[in-house]
């Protein structure tokens, strides 16, 4: 078999400016040691997100110099609608400017102090618009999940056994909506099979829960499916998505994801009172239900990267080139989750710096070390991200303590993911000079964006 190649050629370049080390260090303490404080300019591989950090095509930048900014009913917005319901099948289409807007109208109806909404597991913004207004967000991820280097098909999957024993604990009535995020982002990028959906749906049925689906990926997620649950070998990837969509009541999406654009969302919708109720909050917040918050420019780059992902050439060199680096990283003895995911390589840091308790934030020292070695810029996905205090200010920590490289999508070459693999395997042969850190200061939600942390003066070689 030949070599999986890029199914394009590049058109236009950015240049990539160098740092030394000692650049870096100092670069990284004055961001104390938080990567989004960190300028993109002194970053050389920026693997913090693939949200909007993607390389349009030459087809979505001639659509933007053709979008209508008619303020009311442009007709970049009925391309953008048409494109969404044929995805979808679902009749309500409601723009947003990105995928948390949509999240934050959707919680704002539905949510509320008394109420849990229930996932396989929930993204960051999710679960703070979630708590925001004051309902609960309850991950049920299944138990193949949260085992990091043990292979499944689907550790995305959401755990029906939880789910059922969840509804009869808490009773239906304060549970509002179930939400699949797909592929599971916080979860290494795993895919949810179709099996699983169907199973969930059943139970939401009978429960008169109403089923939503976190889209961002679903390209990837159904590109996963053709290529891994019986029955889909032979079916388009449109095919796929529009049976996964038909289960749903519902969808968000954040279009800076597998929709190519650099911003951009929606909310897609059955239920017309929700929907009436949905466009008067986006009236008062984003703006008129035929922009919602962006440029028609917007709308016309996101219809045509919502066909452009669905490219099954595309998908097979995406999710190739993930695999591509965990093989390498495997090979050479790094705890990296396994299989592959659709998006991202996450590395386990709880393995990978066994020497850091989790109250030192071992994933937000490894990604620290990971920019000073190689100028690579990732994320902690771990207790800084998602880690609580009890009522003595003590560390509930999360689940699993990783660290994700995003690849932005047709943004970099086979050479940047070499580079990437040889910084990461040069960090672990000296992972146990790493010490750990501590936060000096911290927002009361979504502390992981602004904190500020400092290293631990009591550095400790103790495995936890």
């Amino acid at each position: 078999m030949h070599t999986i190649i890029e199914p394009f050629k590049i058109k236009s370049v950015e240049p990539i400016f160098f740092t030394t080390k000692e650049e870096r260090i100092s670069i990284l303490q004055k961001a104390f040691y938080n990567p989004f404080l960190i300028h993109a300019k002194d970053v050389l591989i920026d693997l913090l997100t693939d949200s909007g950090t993607s390389a349009m095509s030459s087809h979505q930048w001639a659509g933007i110099m053709e979008g209508d900014e008619s303020y009311a009913g442009s007709e970049s917005f009925f391309h953008f609608e048409k494109t969404v319901k044929d995805i979808t099948g679902m009749p309500i289409i409601i723009p947003t400017h990105q995928g948390r807007a949509a999240e934050k109208i959707l919680f704002s109806i539905i949510g509320g102090k008394g109420k849990f909404i229930v996932s396989n597991t929930l993204f960051d913004t999710t679960r703070a618009n979630i708590e925001f207004s004051g309902a609960e967000g309850v991950d049920l991820l299944c138990k193949e999940g949260k085992l990091p280097e043990v292979p499944a098909s689907f550790k995305g999957n959401l755990d029906i056994d939880a789910l059922k024993k969840f509804i009869t604990e808490k009773g239906a009535a304060t549970i509002p909506l179930c939400i699949i995020t797909i592929t599971n982002n916080s979860g290494g990028g795993h895919p949810v099979s179709m099996q699983n959906i169907k199973e969930v749906k059943k139970i939401c049925v009978e429960n008169n829960i109403p089923l939503f689906i976190d889209a961002c990926r679903f390209a990837e997620n159904s590109y996963f499916i053709k290529l891994r649950e019986n029955g889909y070998a032979n079916k388009s990837v449109a095919e796929i998505a529009r049976e996964l969509f038909s289960y749903a009541d519902g969808c968000t999406m954040s279009a800076k994801k597998d929709a190519f654009a650099n911003i951009g969302g929606f909310l897609a919708l059955h239920d017309k009172n929700m929907a009436d109720k949905c466009r008067n909050l986006l009236i008062m917040t984003e703006g008129f239900p035929t922009y919602g918050g962006l440029a028609g420019r917007d709308l016309e780059a996101i219809a045509i990267g919502l066909n452009e992902v669905m490219d099954e050439h595309y998908l097979q060199y995406r999710i190739r080139s993930i695999e591509y680096i965990t093989e390498k990283l495997v090979a050479a003895g790094v705890p990296v989750m396994q299989p592959a995911g659709g998006h991202a390589v996450y590395l386990d840091a709880k393995k990978f710096l066994p020497h850091i308790p989790v109250e030192q934030y071992p994933g937000q020292a490894l990604v620290g070390d990971l920019y000073v070695e190689g100028g690579i810029r990732s994320v902690e996905i771990g207790s800084l991200m998602f880690g609580k205090y009890d009522e003595n200010k003590k560390l509930i920590p999360a689940q699993m303590e990783l660290v994700r490289l995003a690849i932005p999508r047709r943004v970099y070459t086979q050479s940047h993911i070499d580079y990437v693999a040889e910084v990461i395997i040069e960090v672990f042969t000296k992972r146990n000079e790493i010490k750990g850190l501590e936060i000096i200061e911290e927002a009361p939600m979504l502390r992981h964006f602004t904190a500020k942390l400092k290293t631990t003066t009591n550095h400790t070689n103790d495995t936890k």
